[in-house]
């Protein structure tokens, strides 16, 4: 198998909702995220992959985008 680009790589998810709140009212949220993505690469981070964050029926943990 021929290797890929990101066979060797560290991959981090993560949960936007419950990450970071940036703005103080509880919910985690993209400011939050952007905040912490010098601590992320000093983790050794070269992947991030976000949950989904738009609304959702939560039928499929929420890929599926209503």
């Amino acid at each position: 198998m021929k290797k890929q680009w990101w066979h060797d790589k560290v991959a981090y998810q993560i949960y936007p909702k419950s990450f970071y709140d940036s703005n103080g009212d509880g919910i985690g949220d993209l400011p939050g995220i952007l905040s912490k993505l010098d601590y992320l690469k000093d983790l050794g981070v070269d992947i991030v992959w976000l949950s989904p964050i738009y609304k959702s029926p939560l039928a499929d943990e929420g890929y599926d985008i209503a």
